[in-house]
């Protein structure tokens, strides 16, 4: 991964020729590729294979369907953010996991210089061809951010952390980055949760991989992804922001979530509502100086 470094509000690679108006020829190459790209075709392959053959989701066209016009689901993270931070104009927000941008694509039209990161080279492709400043999508791994210190005012973390292979050196890149008094968004599943985000079933959170896998089987399901998820408990996931130098500010309740389970719903609610637990883990955090 090249060495980045901060000049005019903009990060480039300090190891690139420079040409093309200026930018890096790594650049100058990825914004020619996206100026030609397909952008509804692009996202209906990528998610096709996500939702289709990945996740073997039975009703995986409207999945897909939902993607292809995604405005009305990114708008809903957007409220909910600027509900919790107040609004992003003029801030600089970096998004971990930004996945094809959509939700880059309305923090922009909202007035924030919004970055990007993931490690899907697909994805990364697709938001820089969705976004108005597509350069500022960079393909990288939460675990190595290619930002200075202190670099921005939000970082944004949405269902992402659970898929990270060192979710505690991901927690303390997204920290280092944060200047003093920003503040970090985090939502992921909960370990202890009875419904599985990804393959959008009931599930029993203490079920053992082997068990796991085969109950997937058992519906028809693929299992190679769920080797790639590490969902993480409430507990977890405040012991490694703690660890990473972070603090809690405020949690963000999404209530019990949606039903699921047919007949077993009033069951998993009063479990929820017995042992204090949310589908969903979603809280404000903050640099602890």
């Amino acid at each position: 991964m090249p060495r980045w470094r901060c000049w005019r509000r903009d990060w480039r690679p300090t190891t690139s020729r420079r040409d093309c108006r200026g930018r890096s020829s790594s650049r100058c190459s990825a914004v020619r590729e996206t100026r030609t790209l397909d952008v509804k075709a692009a996202l209906a392959a990528y998610y096709t294979r996500y939702y289709r053959d990945t996740l073997g989701i039975p009703a995986w066209r409207e999945f897909v369907a939902v993607r292809l016009d995604d405005v009305a689901y990114e708008r809903q993270r957007l409220v909910a953010l600027e509900r919790a931070v107040g609004p992003i104009r003029g801030r600089r927000l970096l998004n971990v996991g930004c996945g094809t941008g959509g939700f880059n694509v309305l923090a922009e039209e909202a007035g924030a210089e919004v970055w990007g990161v993931d490690e899907s080279g697909a994805a990364v492709t697709i938001a820089r061809a969705r976004m108005r400043h597509g350069e500022r999508a960079l393909p990288a791994m939460a675990e190595t951010l290619p930002f200075p210190d202190a670099s921005f005012d939000l970082v944004y973390c949405y269902a992402a952390i659970e898929h990270v292979e060192d979710a505690r050196r991901s927690l303390r890149e997204m920290v280092r980055v944060m200047r003093p008094d920003a503040g970090l968004y985090l939502h992921t599943n909960n370990r202890w949760s009875c419904f599985e985000g990804h393959y959008k079933v009931f599930w029993m959170p203490w079920l053992p991989a082997v068990l796991a896998r085969l109950y997937l089987a058992l519906r028809g399901r693929p299992t190679a992804y769920l080797a790639t998820l590490r969902p993480l408990s409430r507990r977890q996931c405040l012991r490694l922001l703690d660890e990473a130098g972070g603090r809690v500010l405020r949690d963000v309740d999404q209530g019990d979530g949606r039903p699921v389970g047919g007949p077993l719903w009033p069951l998993v609610r009063l479990y929820y509502r017995l042992f204090g637990v949310r589908p969903y883990i979603e809280f404000l955090a903050g640099a602890r100086r």
